[in-house]
């Protein structure tokens, strides 16, 4: 297949080319032609330091064209977390809490204080069911903090086009991938290359899931 990259940025990038499929790599620039091996349901990975990761799965529309062009967009830059810290004031340095004391999230110090409360205290909130309540919630705190990874990762048209997920069922099948212990590891790591590479395998499952229960 005859494939042209191309892309908004004015810059020229060297760009990974990978069939995921077969595991074959070759490297191109953004304009250049270049010629890859590819099959029906073969899945091609581009990826650039600068440019926006792709992946594509081939289809017969694909295989039908002469030339086979690629848009990637130029990767944005998010700040996520911002730590201004030039006082190096603290509540450590303070001497307020201990030097590397383990932080808790809310759920988790709730269960702390319900697990080690002591005496009658304690009894009655293993009685109560409060500790059971409060792993609950730890458990949906850690799902939520995985969907929010995930949500970020993806446009909704990369499930659309690529992955080919009905939009209305875009949400249901972010909390199936976060219920796979490989995707929630790959997520928690920051692994976007595991993330690209196992979530092609989860929405062919998930898909299939939908057919069967659309019979």
């Amino acid at each position: 297949m005859r494939v042209q990259l191309s892309s908004d940025s004015t810059a020229v990038h060297a760009i990974d080319v990978t069939n995921v499929t077969s595991q074959k790599t070759i490297v191109s620039n953004l304009g250049e032609f270049f010629t890859i091996d590819v099959k029906i349901g073969d899945v091609i990975l581009l990826s650039s330091k600068d440019l926006e990761t792709l992946r594509i799965k081939i289809d017969q529309r694909d295989i039908e064209k002469e030339v086979l062009t690629v848009n990637m967009g130029v990767k944005s830059i998010v700040l996520k977390e911002v730590i201004i810290n030039e006082s190096g004031v603290s509540s450590e340095s303070l001497g307020i809490i201990p030097y590397g004391q383990k932080k808790y999230t809310p759920a988790e110090r709730r269960l702390y204080t319900a697990t080690t409360g002591g005496g009658i205290d304690g009894l009655l909130n293993t009685i109560s069911g409060r500790k059971a309540m409060i792993k609950k919630e730890i458990i949906v705190e850690k799902k939520e903090q995985l969907l929010a990874k995930i949500d970020i990762l993806f446009e909704d048209n990369y499930y659309i086009e690529t992955l080919k997920i009905p939009e209305l069922y875009i949400k249901g099948f972010q909390y199936y991938c976060i219920d796979d212990i490989s995707m929630a590891n790959a997520l928690r790591a920051k692994n976007k290359t595991m993330v690209l590479f196992l979530i092609v395998k989860l929405a062919e499952n998930y898909n299939e899931i939908l057919a069967l229960e659309s019979k």
